[in-house]
């Protein structure tokens, strides 16, 4: 995977830092509110090596998710700059950001955003597919990811016959099939039972080893906050070590 970060990097004229998967700097958000403008994030700075795992924690309102949008790409900064492998996320247009997302990033959302008409086996294989990949082989490396966390005795139900839980697996297989370099989860295991966390978190060791995957991960939950590398707090726009 270090080899295909390279040289997308490169393809840009962008010098990788093989150190540091994620790095921000000066990133602010401002959003116009009545006659005055609202500053969420403040000229905040993160950097997150390859294979390490940081909580981000703070009160409801802090701006925590609007930070994971504009760490995928999926919103744009007032101010500022997100790299990731590299890349400045500025300087692709929308089509090549699309792709630049479905190789690299890969994410979990609070509400699953699973396609209803659609099965957790066809979910899960859809980010491989739009790669262009065929779909027996998108669909055999769907079962394996789905297997990981669980739900292979599921794959062939649609959402509305999953329990939340269930639909929260099936998004989190889906953030990990395509093997991304970054993995931006908002409360991951907010549905989870206990059991199932456990093992959310044990795959979660598991690929930052094997596959130097990193992962930020907003959450209240402070047992996942605790088993990661490191703890960041948000508050007033800006980051501090917990």
């Amino acid at each position: 995977m270090n080899e295909e970060i390279a040289m997308e990097g490169h393809e840009h004229g962008v010098e990788v830092n093989t150190g540091v998967l994620l790095h921000c700097q000066g990133l602010t958000r401002t959003y116009r509110e009545g006659p005055r403008d609202l500053t969420v994030l403040n000229a905040l700075s993160l950097d997150v090596r390859a294979g390490e795992r940081v909580a981000v924690v703070g009160s409801s309102g802090s701006g925590k998710t609007t930070l994971l949008n504009l760490l995928g790409g999926l919103d744009t900064p007032s101010a500022g700059e997100v790299r990731v492998a590299g890349q400045a996320l500025s300087e692709l247009n929308d089509a090549e950001l699309g792709r630049f997302r479905n190789r690299h990033i890969g994410f979990v959302y609070q509400f699953h955003h699973l396609l209803a008409e659609l099965t957790a086996l066809e979910n899960v294989a859809l980010p491989l597919v739009i790669r262009g990949q065929k779909r027996a082989q998108a669909q055999a490396r769907a079962r394996e990811i789905l297997a990981r966390v669980g739900m292979d005795a599921r794959a062939d139900h649609k959402p509305g016959e999953l329990s939340g839980g269930e639909r929260q697996r099936v998004a989190i297989a889906r953030a990990l099939v395509t093997d991304p370099s970054l993995v931006l989860m908002d409360e991951p295991t907010g549905n989870l039972d206990q059991a199932t966390a456990a093992n959310i978190l044990s795959l979660m060791d598991e690929l930052a080893e094997t596959t130097a995957c990193a992962f930020v991960v907003v959450t209240h939950d402070h047992a996942l906050a605790n088993h990661q590398d490191r703890v960041m707090r948000l508050d007033e726009g800006h980051l501090s070590s917990v």
